[in-house]
């Protein structure tokens, strides 16, 4: 148990921290209600007047939003490979300086062609 413990109160001081920020910016934030903050957020979408009609089936969402999402999904994957990977880099060797150069270079062909096909041009 004296192992958890301290992991237990960095647990215990987030959790109050959050409460904290929550409860005081209830209490010292402002309360003006408009028409804009009630809408419902749709990631830069202008929410369409027929979209509040329960019965209604919803909006095409254009494929930049999701193409958006698969390169973010690529690079965080990435950086998930990158980061144990630098951390421990003196004890690896050679053999995993040359892997992961082989992932970088995967990586980076699958950024030039996301950018050679104006994937990151947004318009």
């Amino acid at each position: 148990m004296n192992l958890y413990l301290p992991i237990l109160v960095l647990g215990a001081i987030a959790a109050g921290f959050a409460v904290f920020s929550v409860g005081a910016a209830l209490l010292g934030g402002p309360r003006r209600f408009n028409r804009a903050k009630l809408e419902a957020y749709e990631c830069g979408i202008e929410p369409l007047p027929e979209l509040a009609n329960p019965q209604a089936t919803g909006q095409r969402f254009p494929m930049k939003y999701y193409l958006t999402a698969m390169m973010f999904i690529v690079f965080d994957i990435e950086i998930v490979f990158l980061y144990p990977w630098a951390v421990a880099f003196d004890s690896l060797g050679v053999f995993a300086l040359v892997e992961m150069l082989l992932f970088m270079a995967t990586v980076f062909v699958a950024y030039a062609y996301v950018w050679r096909r104006g994937g990151l041009n947004w318009d």
